[in-house]
């Protein structure tokens, strides 16, 4: 059932009730940091991202020492995460890049995001919206397509392309960025991926999955 604007706003002022602080779990004291994070959270988890990344910067201090950094060194910190060869890979080559492109700066365009090795439109939307914060940025991570899907905010597509395009036509703006972090805090606290705790849900009164479920 497609949403009116008040039930979406309806939405956005639950969520903001729930989760105030709408924040990236990832950690990070510089947007190059944020970046590389975000690399090494794709098949692994923000808390051992958080773990892994305060050795990697404490002994890359800067993107030009990651830049010089030999890849084999890099693997050795982010073992943990997963697939460290392609990530330890992706990192060195976006430092080198980023130096020698856009004098250490992080780009401020999807289009120039999207040419860094390994960063997709995930990626790039966080960049965008934590960083720069744009209006309008949909980071469809696995909890947002998931719930979104449920809240029937979209038509249930598991296309994150799709999910991000009609998220972007449905959300305020200005809200969009934190109504996607939130989604990520109710994902690991209430609607989970193999079970949802709708008794404890605040989003019930416009949440189609709940609609469903109660009418059987």
């Amino acid at each position: 059932m497609k949403k009116t604007k008040s039930e979406v706003n309806a939405l956005v002022d639950a969520l903001k009730r729930a989760y105030p602080d709408g924040i990236c779990s990832l950690q990070y004291p510089k947007p190059y940091e944020l970046l590389f994070s975000v690399r090494l959270s794709a098949q692994c988890t923000d808390e051992r991202v958080n773990k892994v990344t305060p050795a990697l910067f404490a002994r890359y201090s800067t993107l030009e020492a990651l830049a010089e950094a030999d890849v084999t060194e890099v693997e050795s910190y982010i073992h943990s995460t997963g697939f460290f060869h392609a990530k330890a890979r992706d990192i060195v080559a976006s430092a080198q890049i980023l130096v020698s492109q856009y004098a250490g700066r992080v780009p401020d365009t999807m289009e120039e995001l999207l040419k860094l090795p390994g960063v997709g439109r995930k990626t790039a939307n966080l960049i965008l919206g934590d960083v720069y914060h744009m209006p309008g940025v949909v980071v469809a991570d696995t909890h947002c397509i998931r719930i979104s899907g449920r809240l029937g905010l979209t038509d249930g597509t598991k296309d994150p392309v799709k999910v991000e395009t009609q998220l972007r036509k449905v959300l305020p703006p200005e809200e969009s960025n934190d109504f996607c972090h939130r989604l990520v805090l109710h994902g690991r606290a209430v609607c989970m991926a193999r079970r949802t705790d709708c008794g404890n849900c605040t989003l019930r009164p416009w949440c189609d999955h709940f609609t469903t479920i109660t009418a059987k």
